[in-house]
């Protein structure tokens, strides 16, 4: 799919940004060869790999087609296409071809121990040969399938005369499968179906696991286009409407938007007036009021009575789709934190291969012969299989986010927590994060006749802040007034009549930091202000965040006056009046000095930035867009879960660190056992089995973690 130009300051060349898909990406070999190998061709400006999307993000000259980055993908050994019309659309279909082949896998297993068992205790002769024929009438369609996305991977990178680490996993399997099947046929005493099936099945076991936490990544992540209108009602010359699908809008055309339609567009309204809920836009719970020339963006609701939008933007030129363009591209940058064990993968073909070879050449001059020789080279290459090394992050990915679901707490990326693990600062956003985003009256200026009058009004209006002055006024203990002639009128308030005196609830003529209504009673006016209230447990979250040694900060686009009065009460610095764009320079900014920055915003002008930091989370209550940038997503009133999240992933994160010694140390001791025939290659695949059950078993621990109490 191709983005809009961009200009390449150093030749004035209008590059085009192409977006590819990538399913063989398995490490960070892969990443580096892409990386490395498009970055070298003619015309290509950058080259960026999302690991956890498989996507590769290129910057290059016009004159260079789609089809020609295909082909050089295709020559490093990858198969690549173009992504879909949406780019964050989510394709689980990896996901299901992993979890068929290791259902397989698992049913060919057990029922190949169980044959196994017989003949490890004695059988011999007819009913050991009978075993055997019957473990390979199991074993090898079972290979053949369950193998295949290792034998397709390991394929693709040979028939371009390269390697990845599924070539020495396919030689192993089939080596031991093809003398197996030598054996059986010979009616030799062993055969090693046992060893290649229960190494797909563990190998299979880790690879569903990093699939499923990778989908985490990318759910529902296009439901943020889709909040764009899907039609609009289009003015016509004879002043008919015409009903048009969002993908048939053209500029120029005038859209008719109802009350309570989202638009479908962007435009500049042409009516005199209207109100507009930027909720889903902004995260601000107050409506902007617009007149004839101002910009309305497509997502956003109106609210009072129809208006007339002349499109200028509409599909993906339009404001909401460029945000998500922004999400997209700060989320390239995370492909840098790919797990530690794919950092080795690059050394583990050549090193498996390597030492195979040595073992089988080496058994070959000292004269154990073929045989004996090819069955030292299967144990090397199955004994050496990176099954502990791979599990050792999944498992613990996997294992502390299911704690922390059950604490309220959804991390979608096992990835997040390396991330939240490394943050040094929390920057908070505050209407709807730190605030529970619920607008209440202070209804303590106004009582009695005033009071009811002010709540017949407000029932009257959807307008939100009619809905919040209703609410603290019913809860403040008022009945309405017998209010007759009420009318609302779209920017300007609600107006009628009560004991034949006009009353009204209007905007007010001058506009404040807080969110203010004018209850007019005749010649008689009032002001009524509005306030967000904090999380109740807001100032403990911080102060837990502060003994854990980080810094918080708060930026928001709310005014200066109601940011600063937050900023006091919790004691920590904060900004108003910051635009997205002020949000992402200054989380840039933290990071170009080393820091590493843990966002928590709700709304959609927070996505970008909880796109681009470090590690970021949201609040249940934030929109859509929010929770699929981010991170994590917490559930109820509390913030606390913050603090778990960054105290689990920390502990995850030592985990995984003793995973890694667990799995190095395995090999230390394993391979020169194999290398000087002491393991056969059964005895190979149940070490490879034992080692990654230790690691599963290590990785259980975090359960416990996430079960004690935050303070």
């Amino acid at each position: 799919m191709n983005a809009p130009a961009i200009l390449d300051p150093a030749n004035s060349v209008a590059l085009v940004d192409t977006r590819l898909t990538v399913p063989g990406m398995r490490c960070a070999g892969c990443i580096a060869k892409i990386e490395r190998g498009l970055g070298g061709v003619d015309g290509v400006a950058s080259a960026r790999v999302n690991f956890s999307a498989r996507r590769v993000a290129v910057s290059h000259d016009p004159a260079l087609t789609e089809e020609a980055l295909v082909e050089e993908l295709r020559q490093l050994g990858f198969e690549a296409q173009a992504v879909a019309a949406n780019p964050l659309a989510q394709d689980d279909r990896e996901s299901r071809t992993l979890l068929r082949a290791l259902a397989v896998a698992g049913f060919g297993m057990m029922n190949i121990m169980l044959l196994s068992v017989s003949v490890w205790s004695g059988a011999g002769g007819v009913t050991r040969d009978l075993f055997h024929w019957l473990s390979a009438i199991i074993a090898v369609p079972v290979i053949l399938y369950s193998g295949r996305p290792f034998f397709a991977s390991a394929a693709m990178a040979l028939r371009y005369r390269r390697t990845n680490m599924d070539v020495p996993i396919s030689i192993g399997v089939l080596l031991a499968a093809a003398l197996s099947l030598y054996e059986t046929v010979t009616g030799g005493e062993h055969a090693y179906f046992d060893s290649a099936v229960m190494l797909l099945f563990f190998l299979l076991a880790g690879r569903a696991l990093d699939a499923a936490m990778r989908n985490r990544t990318r759910a529902g992540i296009g439901a943020l286009l889709g909040r764009m209108g899907r039609s609009a009602g289009v003015v016509q010359a004879d002043g008919s409407i015409l009903r048009l699908k969002a993908e048939d809008l053209r500029p120029g055309m005038v859209m008719l938007v109802a009350a309570g339609e989202v638009l479908a567009a962007d435009g500049v309204l042409e009516s005199p007036r209207g109100t507009i809920d930027n909720a889903m836009l902004t995260g601000e719970s107050t409506p902007e009021h617009v007149v004839t020339g101002d910009l309305v963006h497509a997502g956003t609701v109106n609210l009072m009575e129809p208006i007339e939008v002349r499109i200028t933007q509409t599909g993906s030129d339009t404001a909401l789709a460029e945000i998500a363009r922004l999400m997209d591209e700060a989320g390239q940058s995370r492909s840098r934190y790919v797990r530690i064990a794919d950092r080795a993968s690059r050394l583990y073909a050549p090193a498996v291969h390597s030492l195979a070879a040595l073992a089988f050449a080496g058994w070959m001059i000292a004269g154990a012969g073929w045989h004996q020789s090819l069955v030292i080279a299967i144990a090397v290459l199955i004994i050496t299989c990176p099954c502990a090394m791979g599990l050792a992050v999944p498992a613990a990915q996997v294992v502390a986010s299911g704690a922390l679901i059950r604490r309220g707490l959804l991390v979608k990326d096992g990835s997040a927590l390396e991330r939240l693990a490394e943050v040094d600062t929390v920057i908070f956003d505050k209407t709807g994060t730190l605030t529970l985003g619920d607008l209440r009256a202070d209804v303590g200026g106004i009582g009695g006749r005033d009071a009811e009058i002010a709540l017949a009004l407000a029932q009257a209006s959807r307008h939100p802040l009619s809905v919040g002055l209703a609410r603290s006024l019913t809860a403040a203990g008022f009945k309405p007034a017998a209010v007759t002639e009420i009318r609302e009128t779209g920017g300007i308030g609600v107006t009628g009549q009560c004991d034949g005196v006009d009353v009204a609830l209007e905007r007010p003529e001058a506009s404040a930091d807080r969110p203010q209504v004018s209850l007019r009673i005749g010649d008689r006016s009032s002001l009524i202000t509005f306030a967000d209230q904090l999380r109740s447990d807001a100032k403990q979250a911080v102060a837990a965040l502060a003994a854990m040694g980080l810094d918080a900060g708060i930026l928001s686009g709310d005014g200066e006056t109601a940011v600063a009065q937050v900023s006091r009460t919790l004691g920590i610095p904060g900004s108003g009046g910051v635009s997205p764009a002020g949000k992402l320079a200054a989380l840039d900014n933290l990071r170009r000095s080393g820091g590493f920055p843990l966002m928590v915003g709700d709304g959609l002008n927070d996505g970008p930035a909880l796109a681009a930091a470090h590690a970021s989370i949201a609040p249940a209550s934030a929109s859509d867009a929010s929770q699929q940038a981010a991170d994590a997503v917490f559930i109820g009133e509390k913030l606390m879960p913050v603090v778990l999240a960054v105290r689990v992933a920390r502990r995850t994160m030592q985990i995984v660190r003793q995973n890694f010694v667990f799995a190095i140390g395995y090999n230390v001791l394993a391979v020169p056992l194999a290398l000087a025939g002491i393991v056969t290659p059964l005895i190979a695949a149940v070490a490879m089995s034992l080692s990654s059950l230790v690691v599963v078993g290590n990785s259980l621990r975090l359960a416990r973690a996430a079960r004690d109490p935050v303070s």
